[in-house]
């Protein structure tokens, strides 16, 4: 696994701000970073990583922590 550029807890946010601060910290990283997102509860785990392919882009990795959060990876796709 490459090194992570960022790290991003949002297990204390609730929808809608899960993506909305990950939308705000991926726009603030350069093509092809690699973010976590560190998440927690069935909306964010649904909606984040689904938002984040309507923008283009990927989901790297999406995996429980054993704690009730959730790890994922995104690398960030365009500008």
């Amino acid at each position: 696994m490459p090194d992570v550029t960022a790290t991003l807890d949002i297990t204390r946010e609730v929808c809608p701000m899960t993506y909305v601060r990950t939308k705000l910290k991926l726009e603030s990283l350069p093509a092809d970073s690699l973010l976590e997102v560190l998440l927690k509860g069935d909306e964010p785990l649904k909606n984040v990583p689904r938002s984040a392919k309507d923008e283009g882009h990927d989901v790297v990795s999406l995996d429980p922590r054993g704690d009730g959060t959730h790890r994922l990876i995104i690398r960030k796709r365009g500008k």
